[in-house]
């Protein structure tokens, strides 16, 4: 594929589920220096992507394992994201339905331990996204499924110690995942995690383990929207 001249524009796909408690169009959009627009996935509400250059699909409070109407939808998004040549960023959820969506629904799983915290998470290459191979910048971390098994269609960009699946890339496309929660900075973090335990949410001894924890963030977010926006989008797969 070759590059088009798209203007840039970004449609956020909010995938939360509840937004007194999770804002995720919020961490993300403070980050974004082009124009963009929400849409709210649990009420079937996504875009005509012919309006359209970047593509972010957020967390969510859901599992990918028990999926809603509303995630079949927007796996059929996905994949015409990336026939249309999108620029494409998924983040936790958003990084599963990504697998779901172009490796199939047997790539995601339970983990085998909920990673939750501030996580180191270790570059296996290079890449413009996340920075040199070999680092190990720290970053917020909140999910109990993962993406497994997606060698044949992405690349691996970073692991972790419980999770082998960190970041991807697909492969000949820009589209990138991320299991991390790089837009989530350390006050919102905290802030997440305490409204997390006081609405009785799964995994509260988890929750307060990593509230109880050293919390660090290597401030990814500020390499990562850039370089994600500097992408420019391809043309169609005909």
């Amino acid at each position: 594929m070759t590059r088009d001249s798209r203007p840039i524009r970004v449609a956020i796909i909010d995938n939360s589920i509840f937004p007194d408690i999770y804002q995720p169009v919020g961490h993300w959009s403070r980050y974004l220096s082009a124009e963009w627009e929400a849409f709210t996935a649990r009420h079937h509400r996504f875009p005509d992507l012919r309006g359209f250059s970047h593509v972010i699909l957020t967390g969510s409070e859901a599992s990918i394992l028990e999926p809603e109407p509303w995630v079949f939808e927007e796996a059929d998004l996905v994949r015409e994201a990336v026939r249309s040549g999108l620029a494409v960023l998924g983040s936790c959820w958003g990084h599963q339905l990504l697998a779901f969506a172009l490796a199939g629904p047997g790539h995601v799983a339970r983990c085998s331990s909920p990673e939750i915290g501030w996580i180191p998470i270790r570059l296996a290459v290079e890449s413009d996204l996340l920075g040199p191979a070999g680092d190990e910048p720290l970053t917020f971390s909140i999910h109990f499924d993962e993406a497994r098994d997606i060698g044949g269609t992405f690349e691996v960009l970073a692991s972790s110690d419980v999770c082998a699946v960190q970041a991807m890339r697909f492969k000949g496309a820009p589209v990138w995942g991320l299991q991390c929660h790089p837009e989530v900075d350390i006050p919102a973090g905290l802030k997440f995690l305490r409204d997390l335990v006081d609405c009785g949410f799964k995994g509260k001894e988890a929750l307060l383990e990593a509230l109880s924890s050293c919390p660090g963030d290597s401030g990814l977010i500020r390499r990562i929207v850039p370089a994600f926006l500097a992408s420019p989008p391809r043309t169609p797969v005909q």
